[in-house]
């Protein structure tokens, strides 16, 4: 039996702001039980909600000494659908509503997070063959693996693996703040170790000591050694190519399911999809108070709203996507330059588009089970997972050819019949302009050709059995 520890700052369903924390806490359950015991390390934050807070165990206390300062280490303890999850218990770090803030304060918080995920394992009875870290917040774990804990009999030949979900972010503060919290020696703070540009950099201590890096794309695992991706870490990646792999991040089908999927007005599979997603999309016209049309071509975006996510194209060419005949479904919070161009674009054509800045689950599995399209044209995305979930609900993805994106949408070929989506390349809002009106043209003028592209999207299979299979494969090489 291989055992296996998942180090991350978040876990479905616990706390979540992005897909690291679907990948924490899915990708766990996935496993051949009979052969991984895997188990989830995250912090107990305050904000947790009390449904599980009043249902976690008190295992164990210790102190240990972080900087110059001795902090106190808790673990509480709760399995949840078969996963056994460990919450390190600590009120001084881990208060507050929001888990992420100020970044110095998020440097020391997660340097005493990394240190104390490895100091409670001997106290919690398990000792890993494997450590699976998650982005910058579990970065110093593979260096304290090799460097502090490397003297304790218990840690030798434990192995560790480093997964980028967004290279963007990389916990990076000056060397001497990094060194006093997290009480490495001064010989690690080397540019071919923790330095970056006279700064340190966690993530990069953990690109440079783990076993093994993956990220969540084949694409974007070649992006990233390239300067425009590469975020200044271009050169480590290159230099350690052949211990990158590129694993396509998955979905829970179980969650993603326009069968069985409650926030559905009309329940659809792949033979009544096409009655009931017309029903789904004058519901949800309704429901935003949009002209009730099922003719209409209705274009959704459910997104984080930020620069990252190619919004200055649409920006750039909101008032040629507004043609007659085509409505706008937007959901998501972000910038606030963003969030005020789509209220100003509903004020223009508000029977065209529905601007709604705030998150909701239920209303976003409407949009994909409504939407003839998701619009993804992001400048870069390690993974995505909006267009995975467009998929599986047969709205047709339009994305740019760009990491995850590129990996996971076949582009629509007329002459061969063949696709599953929409793509354009070129970071250009005309380009993205055109892809759309393409769409549109094959959408109102080529139902049949429309029909049976949905039905190709909705039998992919991006579920977590897929990619869980490969990342039993990487385990199993260390």
């Amino acid at each position: 039996m291989k055992k296996i520890a998942f180090i991350a700052s978040e876990c479905v369903p616990f706390i979540k702001t992005g897909g690291l924390a679907d990948v924490v806490g899915t990708l766990p359950k996935k496993f051949d039980r009979t052969k991984y015991d895997v188990r989830v390390i995250i912090p107990n934050y305050m904000c947790l909600p009390s449904k599980f807070k009043n249902n976690m165990k008190y295992i164990t206390h210790f102190h240990m000494d972080i900087g110059w300062k001795q902090q106190y280490v808790g673990v509480m303890y709760m399995e949840y659908e078969g996963v056994p999850v460990y919450f390190i218990d600590n009120e001084y770090y881990f208060n507050g509503y929001n888990i992420y803030g100020d970044v110095k304060w998020d440097i020391e918080k997660f340097c005493y997070f990394c240190k104390a995920a490895l100091s409670i394992l001997p106290g919690i009875g398990f000792r890993p063959d494997i450590i699976h870290c998650h982005d910058w917040q579990a970065g110093l774990v593979p260096v304290y693996l090799k460097t502090l804990f490397a003297g304790n009999p218990f840690y030798q030949g434990i192995k560790s693996v480093m997964t980028i979900h967004n290279l963007q972010f990389q916990g990076r503060w000056d060397i001497k703040t990094v060194q006093e919290y997290s009480g490495l020696p001064s010989d690690l703070f080397t540019p071919d170790k923790l330095e970056w540009h006279k700064d340190a950099s966690m993530l990069k201590g953990g690109l440079v000591y783990a076993d093994k890096i993956t990220t969540v794309s084949n694409t974007y695992a070649h992006e990233i050694q390239t300067p425009y991706y590469g975020e200044g870490l271009d050169g480590l990646l290159q230099a350690r190519w052949q211990s990158l792999w590129g694993i396509v991040n998955g979905i829970d089908y179980e969650v993603y399911n326009p069968k069985t999927d409650k926030a559905l007005p009309a329940k659809y599979d792949i033979k009544t999809f096409k009655k009931n997603r017309l029903k789904n999309k004058i519901a949800l016209q309704n429901k935003l108070g949009l002209p009730e049309d099922p003719n209409a071509y209705m274009i959704g975006i459910v997104s984080r709203l930020t620069d990252q996510k190619g919004l200055d194209l649409v920006d750039r060419a909101m008032n040629d996507i507004m043609t007659d005949g085509t409505q706008l479904v937007v959901l998501g919070t972000g910038d606030r330059r963003y969030e005020e161009m789509f209220q100003y674009y509903q004020g223009i054509h508000p029977a065209k588009l529905s601007a709604n800045i705030y998150f909701s689950d239920e209303l976003s599995h409407q949009i994909y089970g409504a939407c003839d399209s998701i619009l993804v044209p992001s400048r870069f995305e390690p993974c995505g997972l909006t267009q995975l979930m467009a998929l599986r609900y047969g709205a047709l993805p339009i994305v740019r050819e760009t990491g995850g994106l590129k990996d996971t949408v076949i582009p629509y070929n007329e002459f061969e019949g063949t696709g599953t989506g929409f793509s354009f390349a070129n970071y250009d809002a005309r380009d993205l302009l055109n892809t759309i009106n393409y769409s549109k043209k094959v959408f109102f003028e080529d139902k049949d050709a429309w029909t049976e592209m949905q039905k190709r999207a909705m039998q992919q299979d991006y579920s977590w059995i897929a990619s869980a299979k490969i990342y039993e494969k990487l385990y199993e090489e260390l």
